[in-house]
């Protein structure tokens, strides 16, 4: 199966490039152009991973990575940025990010990491189903 994911960024072009060559390895690619499509995007869909980047206009990287945390915590984000800092780079994985990665990213490398994004969210998936099943047999009085 298909790793699915949803590429978010403000930068048309570099959305379009990425996109393309993500699918021609064999993802289901989905894009959003900025934080609140993303969010409404995130609402609807689950993914396997969400390459996000940093600097947007309406909500940056980081806004965005927390709404994703607190309502889909078991999405897996890799953020991307083409403006690179430590601080912002430790904010996002204190958040809960996956990964961080420069601009332009190596497309293998990329791939790698979400391939990794859908594994790690298949296993936390299986624990809360596991925790839901656990729950509820110890709440009948059989």
């Amino acid at each position: 199966m298909s790793e699915k994911v949803l590429l978010i960024d403000d930068e048309v072009d570099f959305l379009k490039n990425l996109s393309e060559r993500m699918t021609m390895r064999g993802m289901e690619v989905s894009v959003a152009k900025s934080g609140s499509s993303a969010v409404a995007a995130i609402d609807e869909e689950s993914y396997d991973a969400i390459v996000l980047d940093l600097q947007m206009p309406d909500m940056d990287g980081i806004e965005v990575l927390k709404y994703i945390k607190t309502n889909r915590p078991e999405m897996q984000v890799i953020l991307l940025t083409g403006h690179a800092s430590l601080e912002k780079g430790i904010e996002a994985m204190k958040l809960g990010a996956m990964d961080f990665m420069e601009k332009p990213a190596d497309i293998n490398t990329l791939t790698e990491r979400i391939k990794k994004a859908k594994a790690k969210k298949i296993v936390l998936v299986e624990k809360r189903t596991e925790q839901k099943v656990k729950d509820i047999i110890g709440s009948k009085a059989w």
